[in-house]
């Protein structure tokens, strides 16, 4: 495994293990508990995902089955928009759920409504020692770099949809500027333009002995994007793990370039239907 380096000095894994999309409470402990025991260090969860207690069960396991202990886990949760207001009593609820006194790194999940001051909440919150470190999700150039301009403390990390379709390269631009590290959600484009099979992907695997997935994995990393890849599948999570015994060449790293559309194909959040659906989705009542 290798690290990204936060701006308050913290190492944070270049490869994690994701849940979204897995609300059986089972399966996800399962799931999580297989990733820790398989070398995964780096969970990322998130009120919205409604999984928090799962996480929390799969790391008491592995905690108590002497896989590992609680310091060399990097956990990650994040604030939904509904709880912007109450950002703290949020907090506290999700540290509950987790079973945790405090989590690696907490996160805005969207750019959408009074964020500003949902960000001060998260300051004061990281000034406690509660979170060790502080970012944001899905802001795209712009918006980050207005909100770095104006707070306190910077975003650490901000978690942006990334991948070999979908390359980000703005975005990357704007984390070198401002000293934080970018983290790909959806690193492997939720299975969408056959990337697991992709003729160009495919080619360079058979070069290093790797599959299409492991080189889109292998892509963003050495770009020193951090990865989260999802899997409920054991086999498929020891395969997304098997990316640091190889490097991509200049003319690989070229190849995978070029196929950059420049947009997500996923969910566009210039689209004012986007921002109308996030802000009307609620996680409790």
């Amino acid at each position: 495994m290798e690290y990204a380096t936060l701006p308050n000095g913290l190492k944070m894994p270049l490869e994690g293990f994701g849940v979204f999309q897995i609300p059986d409470l089972k399966e996800c402990e399962d799931s999580v508990y297989a990733a820790i025991k398989n070398g995964y260090r780096l969970i990322d969860t998130a009120s919205a995902y409604a999984n928090e207690e799962a996480v929390g069960a799969a790391v008491k396991r592995a905690i108590e089955d002497g896989i590992c202990t609680r310091d060399e886990l990097f956990v990650t949760t994040k604030l939904w928009i509904q709880d912007y207001p109450d950002a703290e009593r949020a907090f506290s609820l999700s540290l509950e759920k987790l079973g945790m006194d405090y989590v690696d790194l907490y996160l805005l999940h969207q750019p959408i409504g009074d964020y500003y001051a949902a960000w001060r909440s998260l300051e004061e919150i990281y000034r406690s020692g509660k979170a060790k470190a502080i970012g944001v999700c899905n802001f795209y150039p712009e918006r980050i770099t207005d909100l770095c301009l104006h707070v306190d403390i910077k975003p650490m990390v901000n978690q942006v949809e990334c991948h070999p379709f979908f390359q980000q390269s703005e975005a990357l631009k704007a984390a070198e500027e401002f000293g934080y590290t970018l983290e790909a959600w959806g690193p492997l484009a939720e299975g969408s333009h056959g990337i697991f099979t992709h003729s160009v992907l495919t080619a360079i695997g058979e070069k290093h002995g790797k599959t299409a997935a492991q080189v889109a994995l292998r892509f963003n990393v050495q770009r020193g994007i951090v990865v989260i890849p999802k899997s409920v599948h054991e086999e498929r999570i020891e395969e997304n793990l098997d990316i640091w015994d190889f490097e991509l060449t200049d003319e690989d790293m070229e190849a995978v370039e070029a196929l950059d559309l420049g947009h997500s194909e996923i969910i566009d959040h210039n689209d004012p239907a986007t921002a109308k659906f996030l802000s009307s989705f609620s996680i409790h009542d």
